[in-house]
């Protein structure tokens, strides 16, 4: 069983050994010149900073280094040099070094002789190493005031992280999945392996193996993508693993807070002041009230929405909800919503339009889509988040477009203009009397090796005057009662057509069974339109009026007037 725990720098002891499937130190000026920058960064400050882990084996009489020799090679350069020039105040390193198979770097480490740099690349990264300590102190001032400060930071603010595997683990196996496999130690790996340390004499192995299976099973269960996306709008690459998600909203990290492992640090400290019952009791409880809102049709649909607006992110509705009953949580996710669409002083939602306000539009919107579903008594639906936010081959995501759109495609490209002309091609050969010169005009210029910006431009008007209901349009065409949530390629032609052609789009989506948000799928197909005069080639007054009616009433609780 291993052990692990956090240790100050100050009282790292015993004789390391560095073993023959290692190579030798690296360190160049940068690495160490970071070292100490961030050591000093904390004089005169009550806060502690982590280093990445050391990995060691117990042999006996020695530690087998598996991982860390970089640092620990390096803090024991530091601790020599202060010794060596901290006229006798300074004690030596409390630690020493050897090597399997390089006996002269071991000597050479302990006596700097400069002028044995040249006689093998360890020597050279040593001495290079030596020198950037040593300017380094040069640059600082007066090394009677650094020097103990420094000392003093290694004593009470610096950490390492000691792990201490156990003793049948293979060195040079885990060497080479830390190492050359790339793969580090993550938090989670150490806040379980914290449960799991031999250094932890109140949890039996019964205990530690009923940990263990909870803790795998967390993993497994986060991969559920509707559960991951209900929680976060972060792709699952960027965490190592999944648990991560979780540590770090229990650890209430931020941008701000230093070291790569500050999220394992944070539970260390917590386990020292609560105990290792407290800290695992938090975990399970935070992840099983996350499953909670997760199968909770009414929270699900509200938190979700918040997260996928970006309005409000997982951390401050966990924060949100400590403290309250459900009936004052849900009160609060409601408030939190009212305020994610809420109008400035003088404003009304006719001033939003997709150039000035396209982000607050895209936000109602979604609350327009994620509603609808909410409000269905009969909680059958749930509203894929997962699919919403996955972005596809082509690049096309959901975002907000305008359901007639016929601005100008000057800025397109050769390819935008012949898209637009094919989708636009159907479109006339849907339409009761198909204009056969149009359509025969349409073949003759994509047959061209070249089309010209003219050429399009004129053609492309003929086209938009066979859909009349959609000319002249301009004062409702970036309102909200002509934008949804559509998925667009960027710089698909798709994004700049006629309603006739979105619809055919929206269409065969449906046909092939992929997700269009439900409001976005009855807008095309005609829905909210009861009128007799429905048609369905054109976004008409009579569409813009229903679909915007159909807003208001299902967003009546949140919108401060109507829309």
């Amino acid at each position: 069983m291993a052990i692990l725990k956090l240790q100050e720098v100050g009282k790292i002891e015993g004789n390391f050994v560095v073993p023959d499937y290692q190579r030798g130190y690296r360190w160049t000026e940068k690495e160490v010149t970071r070292l100490l920058d961030d050591v000093y960064n904390l004089v005169d400050k009550d806060k502690k900073y982590c280093l990445q882990p050391i990995v060691v084996k117990n042999l006996g009489d020695k530690f087998e280094v598996i991982d860390g020799q970089q640092r620990l090679t390096t803090l024991f350069l530091i601790y020599n040099f202060m010794y060596k020039n901290g006229g006798g105040f300074i004690e030596p390193p409390k630690f020493s070094l050897s090597y399997d198979t390089r006996e002269k770097s071991a000597a050479f480490l302990a006596d700097i002789d400069f002028s044995q740099r040249e006689d093998n690349i360890d020597f050279w990264f040593i001495a290079n190493a030596c020198e950037t300590i040593e300017n380094w102190f040069n640059d600082k001032g007066a090394k009677a005031v650094v020097m103990p400060n420094v000392v003093k930071l290694f004593t009470k603010n610096i950490q390492i992280i000691w792990y201490e595997v156990d003793g049948a683990e293979d060195g040079a196996a885990l060497f080479t999945r830390l190492n050359i496999g790339k793969i580090p130690l993550t938090n989670a790996e150490l806040v379980k392996a914290m449960f799991l340390s031999r250094s932890n004499p109140n949890i039996d192995e019964r205990r530690q193996q009923e940990i263990a299976l909870h803790w795998d099973t967390m993993e497994k269960e986060l991969h559920d993508d509707s559960l991951w996306f209900f929680l976060t709008n972060n792709s699952p690459e960027e965490y190592q693993t999944r648990v991560d998600l979780i540590l770090d909203l229990i650890a209430e990290k931020n941008s701000d807070d230093r070291g790569e492992y500050a999220t394992f640090v944070k539970f260390e400290e917590k386990r020292a002041e609560d105990g290792f019952d407290e800290v695992w009791t938090d975990i399970r409880k935070t992840f099983l009230l996350l499953k909670d809102w997760h199968e909770d049709h009414e929270f699900y649909h509200k938190i979700g929405y918040l997260i996928a607006s970006e309005y409000k992110n997982l951390a401050e509705i966990y924060a949100a909800s400590k403290g309250k009953t459900t009936s004052a949580f849900l009160k609060q996710l409601e408030d939190f919503i009212r305020e994610s669409i809420r109008l400035a002083e003088g404003e009304s939602y006719s001033d939003w339009t997709y150039e000035n306000q396209r982000e607050k539009i895209r936000r109602l919107l979604l609350l327009f889509n994620v509603e609808s579903i909410q409000k269905n008594s009969r909680q059958a639906y749930w509203f894929p988040f997962d699919k919403f936010k996955f972005v596809d081959e082509q690049n096309a995501r959901w975002s907000l477009e305008h359901i007639h759109a016929v601005h100008s495609q000057r800025k397109g490209t050769q390819k935008n203009w012949r898209e637009w002309l094919l989708l636009h091609k159907k479109s006339l050969e849907s339409l009761a009397e198909p204009d056969a010169a149009l359509i025969a005009e349409i073949d003759k210029i994509l047959n061209l090796a070249e089309i010209s910006y003219d050429k399009f431009e004129a053609l492309q008007k003929d086209i938009l005057q066979k859909f009349p209901a959609e000319s002249g349009a301009d004062e409702y065409i970036d309102t909200i009662a002509n934008l949804a949530l559509i998925k667009c390629a960027e710089n698909s032609a798709l994004g700049n057509s006629t309603f006739d052609v979105k619809r055919n789009a929206v269409i065969e989506m449906d046909m092939r069974g992929e997700f269009i948000p439900l409001c976005t799928r009855l807008a095309f197909l005609k829905y909210y339109t009861k009128s007799e005069k429905n048609q369905l080639h054109f976004w008409s007054q009579v569409d813009r009026d229903a679909y915007i009616a159909a807003i208001n009433e299902t967003l009546s609780k949140y919108l401060a007037a109507k829309i």
